[in-house]
């Protein structure tokens, strides 16, 4: 049998999306066809925090060595079979600290990084590969500078990794939201209603925007720009009066804010990231443009429909895009750590593979421009020319 040349830890954090289990297949296809071995964390850095150092590496419940076989079964599906959470291992809740921990952790919050890493010898595992927004890659970056080797892989539904153009699960996103919306315009258009699509987005509005653009809405709210219920109210009424159904639509980012308030929450309890969940902007939303519709209709009130999207545009198998991309992001990790590379964000610029460091994911925001991409007064997509600009059209660099 031929001697392991070394072994490569695989984990998902943060949100699913269609791309994760590709990307697990790349890297572990590869790996194991240049001598070494992979093993696939379960549930994220919460499984980092939650190994038994008393049991070897095959008797973990939260490892699973991978081989071809189980990964070419999952490589087509959406997902992660690998399972995922929303655990920073830097700022662990004291109710949260494994059992085994509790009496050297007992602070309300804990930085439980000499565990992982202990965790991390003794799996005997010599590399990592964290797939994840910029939450999970921002504890990524905290490895690295203990001296742990690490690259990332973004991956994000909202598209918002900082530098990168690409985030896996973006396309499929966006390909689903153009699909749902444009199946509730027979509703829509059935009922003379406004039409008001809540989907995800708490901090940038890419994910709104691009379907807009792509032109499953009339009119889109994004979270870099507070908006204004009258104005959204009259032009909303305007494109209803112009369309031949007698309908409009407004795709609404869940972080959008009202001009006279912020964002909208369903609750006070956070995640171990410090967020709030999101939800509810939709529906307000509809309430108001019921509310104001008079106003605006010759006094006849217009009925609403509010739907939100949610995890309905980040579940089901990858598009195309979300097939492709993880094969080169899984290959491109692997080529950097055999280069004796760490601290290096796998990532797509200007339309070509490369990486940039790490430390980019947490040193700045990926937000809208909206000078350049967004007309405030129309409440839409801002597109005058696309010579020279990426797949997407906005790049990290906007």
């Amino acid at each position: 049998m031929a001697k392991i040349k070394g072994t490569i830890g695989i984990l998902t954090g943060g949100g699913d999306v269609p791309g994760l289990n590709p990307a697990i297949r790349a890297i572990t296809v590869r790996a194991v066809r240049e001598g070494y071995r992979v093993v696939g964390i379960r549930k994220g850095w919460e499984g980092m925090i939650r190994i038994d150092r008393d049991r070897p590496l095959e008797e973990q419940e939260y490892c699973q060595v991978l081989t071809t076989q189980i990964v070419n079964k999952v490589g087509r599906t959406g997902g992660t079979f690998l399972h995922t959470s929303r655990t920073q291992p830097s700022k662990v809740k004291k109710n949260d600290v494994p059992a085994p921990l509790q009496k050297t952790y007992a602070q309300e919050v804990n930085d439980l990084t000499p565990e992982v890493i202990q965790n991390l010898n003794h799996l005997g595992i010599d590399h990592l590969i964290p797939i994840g927004g910029d939450d999970t890659l921002s504890y990524a970056v905290r490895l690295h500078e203990e001296g742990f080797p690490v690259v990332g892989i973004p991956k994000t539904m909202d598209n918002d990794v900082a530098g990168t153009d690409y985030c896996l699960g973006f396309s499929t996103c966006v390909t689903r939201t153009i699909e749902l919306v444009n199946q509730l315009r027979t509703s829509a258009g059935s009922h003379e209603r406004f039409l008001v699509v809540e989907v995800f987005g708490r901090y940038a509005g890419f994910s709104a925007l691009l379907p807009a653009m792509a032109g499953a809405s009339n009119r889109c709210i994004i979270p870099e720009h507070p908006f204004d219920m009258e104005h959204l109210a009259e032009l909303m009424s305007e494109d209803r009066r112009r369309n031949p159904s007698n309908y409009s639509i407004v795709i609404v980012s869940e972080g959008a804010m009202f001009a006279d308030g912020g964002m909208v929450f369903e609750g006070e309890e956070a995640d171990a990231y410090g967020h709030k969940k999101l939800g509810g902007i939709g529906e307000q939303v509809g309430a108001r443009l019921k509310q104001l519709s008079p106003k605006y209709n010759n006094g006849e009130q217009v009925g609403i429909i509010s739907q939100k999207l949610g995890y309905l545009v980040r579940s089901g198998q990858p598009d195309a895009i979300d097939s492709i991309v993880p094969v080169a992001y899984g290959n491109m990790a692997f080529n950097l750590l055999l280069e004796g590379k760490s601290g290096r964000l796998v990532c797509l610029r200007d339309g070509n593979y490369g990486d940039v460091d790490l430390a980019e994911v947490t040193a700045t925001k990926k937000r809208v421009n909206i000078e350049k991409h967004y007309n405030t007064e129309r409440l839409r997509p801002d597109y005058r020319n696309f010579e020279n600009k990426p797949l997407f059209i906005m790049s990290c660099e906007d």
